[in-house]
């Protein structure tokens, strides 16, 4: 057979397929139809929400941090001066208080029992490059000034 011929009869079939296809009619589905792809259609997963006690606040124990650890807002604002920063978040109040020697975060938490929050964590860090430095030693600057 020719190129010419094979191409021919290439174009002659093609011809008869789209001819039947468009001839016949759309069939019925036989199954019911499915919701769209994406849609969940189940019934939304209920939760239940426990509430939870909140847990007693880890209190540090290191020496030269006499003061501070167990004092109030009020306590710390006589010792420090006015914080640089002074925040909530949740139960949780940290101020902080910076000189030329470091910056001290304070966290304070309220007891189990209620009250004031009172301080549980210190941390403390040079203020030129965010190294931590000795929390006492940065308590006794911060003192000073």
């Amino acid at each position: 057979m020719s190129r010419q011929g094979f191409a021919g009869l290439a174009l002659v079939s093609m011809l008869a397929l789209l001819l039947t296809a468009c001839s016949g009619t759309v069939p019925t589905p036989r199954s019911k139809p499915q919701p769209a792809p994406g849609k969940d259609t189940r019934p939304p997963v209920q939760y239940e929400v426990v509430p939870r006690p909140r847990p007693e606040p880890q209190v540090m124990h290191i020496p030269g941090l006499e003061g501070v650890i167990g004092a109030n807002a009020a306590a710390l604002l006589r010792q420090f001066g006015k914080p640089r920063l002074d925040l909530f978040e949740g139960d949780v109040h940290k101020l902080q208080f910076s000189g030329k020697a470091c910056v001290l975060d304070i966290y304070l938490y309220p007891p189990r029992g209620g009250g004031d929050p009172v301080a549980t964590h210190v941390d403390a860090r040079r203020g030129s490059d965010g190294q931590d430095v000795d929390r006492a030693s940065c308590v006794e600057a911060l003192r000073k000034r």
